[in-house]
């Protein structure tokens, strides 16, 4: 197995831990704490994307060696591929980078930064329930969004893997 080969393989594993994370949000965590009341719900989210923002190692790993093996494997795989692969590859690298990351740049983490700045003990049930109101359902679509695309990258890439 060349260095190609490997860093596809890890590129893949990578980008396929980040498709279980955003999909894990979607399925489990968000609709698990939706069923709590606003200041609950704020406090439950401030608490889990503290993890994230505390930079948690091994997600820290995951979520930018992502990024990078991917692009070294782009880069690394170019000129041994053939047109399907490079077409499978760069299709990989664009949609991981405009459909995941760009997202989670832009709007998802804006969102949780929000979230993070509330006073939960200072507020009142106004102001928790505008709160809830201006992320959940926006931060909800996007990380839709997010694990469809995520879902997707890691499809390409088995695809690409099984040419090989």
């Amino acid at each position: 197995m060349g260095i190609f080969q490997l860093t596809l393989v890890v590129a893949t594993l990578l980008c396929s831990l980040v498709a279980g994370f955003v999909f894990a949000f979607a399925v489990v965590v968000m609709p698990g704490i939706s069923n709590l009341g606003d200041g609950e719900f704020l406090r439950a989210f401030q608490v889990i994307d503290r993890v994230i923002q505390k930079n948690q190692p091994l997600f820290m790993l995951v979520w930018i060696g992502s990024v990078v093996a991917l692009l070294a494997a782009a880069a690394l795989g170019f000129g041994q591929l053939d047109g399907t692969g490079r077409v499978l590859i760069i299709t990989a690298v664009l949609v991981y980078l405009l459909g995941v990351q760009l997202p989670t740049a832009t709007i998802n983490i804006p969102l949780n930064n929000t979230v993070q700045a509330l006073e939960i003990d200072m507020a009142d049930d106004t102001a928790w329930q505008a709160a809830r109101e201006n992320f959940e359902s926006r931060w909800n679509y996007w990380n839709t969004m997010r694990t469809v695309m995520a879902c997707l990258v890691s499809v390409l890439l088995i695809l690409l893997l099984l040419r090989l």
